[in-house]
């Protein structure tokens, strides 16, 4: 028994769970015996697909209008990010020859993978339908999977673009290798190709739902012990946490948009 009358709490773990977990359904869909129900996490990319719709509109508005613009403003600042992405990832990762080709792709990448993190950090998620399930929806493994599997068969067009459907396969493989080598080296081929989505789905889900948790779990005392000491150093070291929360999402969408470009790439430089 906990002192001062107050029962300790038990269910400071399912609380944990239920708001990282994807299991609040706003709207109950079915198709064909196959559960197409609309979440929460459903809502957020809605919301971070419009929203990256609208801003991209909005910055880009002037570009539409004028045939020389200058930026400034938010434009400038939307378009030093877009130049960012296109400089610091797609341009080394797949060549200037390929930026305009599948830089759209990576792009879209990183903006939305970005705005969805950040969404995450909104508390207003959490208090919808009864205060469950507030986590990012990159949190999701469903929404990471989707994400690295349009990398995995982007990664598999973009070489048979480049090199033919035969010679793409065929450069999986590096030349002048002993046949004795390739009895190894096949399969660890193969492998990889199922490994490199696998990986990007882990790493962003696994990241974005651990800086949750960690929140949640620095919040628990509070519940636990009712002491207001507590209380104040668990809002403390929270609101410190909400700043490296800040970082990790910036720095995972860049790390998945980064991976992905090194994949395509890959695919399309063989040798390099």
């Amino acid at each position: 028994m906990a002192q001062g009358g107050h029962e300790p709490s038990t269910n400071i773990g399912d609380k944990i769970i239920a708001h990282v977990a994807n299991s609040d359904v706003m709207i109950h869909f079915e198709l064909f015996g196959v559960d197409l129900s609309i979440t929460k996490h459903v809502i957020m990319l809605w919301i971070a697909a419009s929203l990256i719709i609208v801003v991209g509109l909005y910055a880009s508005r002037r570009y539409r209008k004028e045939v020389r613009p200058v930026p400034s403003g938010f434009t400038n600042a939307f378009e030093f990010v877009v130049d960012f992405v296109r400089t610091g990832i797609i341009i080394p990762s797949i060549g200037k020859n390929h930026a305009m080709k599948w830089g759209p792709l990576v792009m879209s990448f990183f903006f939305l993978i970005l705005t969805m993190n950040f969404l995450g950090l909104f508390p207003i998620f959490s208090y919808i339908n009864h205060g469950h399930g507030g986590t990012t929806a990159t949190g999701n493994f469903n929404m990471t999977a989707a994400l690295a599997l349009i990398t995995f068969f982007a990664i598999i067009i973009a070489g048979i673009l480049e090199h033919g459907f035969f010679k793409h396969w065929k450069n999986m493989v590096p030349g002048n290798v002993p046949k004795a080598v390739l009895i190894i080296l096949i399969p660890m081929e193969i492998m990889s190709m199922f490994v490199r989505p696998f990986a990007l789905t882990m790493r962003l889900a696994a990241n974005m739902t651990a800086g949750h948790i960690a929140m949640l779990a620095i919040f628990a005392p509070i519940f636990i012990l009712h002491n207001a000491y507590v209380g104040v150093a668990s809002v403390a070291m929270n609101v410190g946490l909400t700043f490296l929360e800040i970082i990790v999402s910036i720095v995972q969408a860049y790390v998945f948009t980064l991976l992905s470009a090194v994949f395509i790439g890959q695919s399309i430089h063989p040798h390099h």
